[in-house]
């Protein structure tokens, strides 16, 4: 059986990037497989947080969820931490991870940059219970961005591992990775170059998801852009990183490709094309904002399907971690 599991953490708001690299094929996915949509708030006290903030987030991205399409009905939808499971099975996957695997990883780097002695062990652990996280529930697909298909291919090496070391040939199965659609990586609206960022300071460099249709508009009109006409091929529009970005966003939010949005623009000046891509970006977007705010108004009922998803999660977790305790020696009872 095909089983889909995936997360967003509850660090700030989510936004345009997120929408477009994850939050939109999950959509798609739900109708196809089974599916496990976690908020993974454990994995967010890797950084410093507030805690009436973290709650609030976890909130927001279980309504950002619901409000893009998904069906918390049709799947399962919780956060991370109301399932024990999740860290149980971390404790017991950090005693198969060689530290060399994890000093591969190059997200740490990058986040703990040169405080790396003063970094939390959460934060250089962070993969492991990332696949706890997917190996939990026997995930077997798990849809990633690019940058996180390092800690997809960590996972694999442990579940693997784990699989060898107590001769339970797949036990654990290895997840596959999919990374779907053009906007694999969506980028600053203020830089070309950077990824779209909840940490920038420019709140102009994102779109977020709680957005409404004027600032959305807004934000697009100020994106930044260079001063020749959009180019006519793809070659030519990947060099040009701004408009390779917008032009990504229009094929990722109106489900076509690139070349094809260039078969439509490609010649005309930005001020044409970037009225089109307000126009499409606010009847994508502004929707889902909305639907976040009616969410949101009515916690009581948000809490209740993250408790009803908890619940659902709980049982399958519960019985993979009693499996693994007698795979390992562990006395339950």
């Amino acid at each position: 059986m095909s089983l889909i599991f995936s997360g967003m953490q509850p660090t700030r708001q989510l936004h345009l990037g997120n929408y477009l690299g994850a939050l939109k094929n999950w959509v798609k996915l739900q109708n196809d497989m089974d599916a496990i949509f976690c908020v993974v708030d454990l994995h967010a006290m890797t950084i410093d947080h507030d805690p009436e903030t973290l709650r609030n987030n976890i909130r927001e991205v279980a309504a950002a969820y619901i409000a893009a399409g998904i069906d918390p009905d049709k799947n399962i939808l919780f956060n991370q931490s109301s399932v024990s499971g999740h860290a149980e099975l971390n404790w017991i996957l950090t005693c198969h991870t060689p530290l060399g695997w994890l000093n591969r990883m190059t997200q740490f780097k990058e986040k703990a940059g040169k405080q790396k002695d003063n970094a939390v062990l959460g934060l250089y652990a962070y993969p492991v219970l990332m696949a706890a996280d997917i190996l939990l529930y026997k995930a077997t697909h798990v849809p990633v961005g690019e940058d996180q298909k390092q800690h997809l291919e960590l996972a694999r090496d442990i579940a693997g591992a784990f699989n060898r070391y107590y001769k339970a040939d797949g036990f654990f199965p290895l997840p596959e990775p999919q990374i779907l659609g053009e906007a694999t990586r969506v980028m600053s609206l203020r830089d070309g170059t950077k990824k779209m960022s909840k940490s920038d300071e420019s709140e102009y460099s994102r779109i977020n998801l709680t957005d409404d249709a004027d600032t959305i508009a807004l934000k697009i009109r100020k994106a930044k852009t260079d001063p020749e006409p959009l180019p006519e091929t793809v070659e030519d529009l990947e060099k040009r990183p701004e408009a390779n970005n917008l032009v990504t966003i229009y094929a990722a939010l109106s489900d076509t490709t690139r070349a094809a949005v260039l078969a439509e623009f490609g010649g005309q000046q930005f001020s044409a094309f970037k009225g089109a891509l307000a126009d499409l970006s606010v009847a994508k977007l502004a929707p889902i904002a909305g639907e976040m705010n009616r969410l949101l108004g009515d916690k009581a009922e948000l809490d209740r399907l993250l408790k009803k998803g908890a619940d659902r999660a709980g049982e399958i977790a519960a019985r993979t971690v009693n499996e693994v305790k007698d795979l390992v020696g562990l006395v339950r009872f």
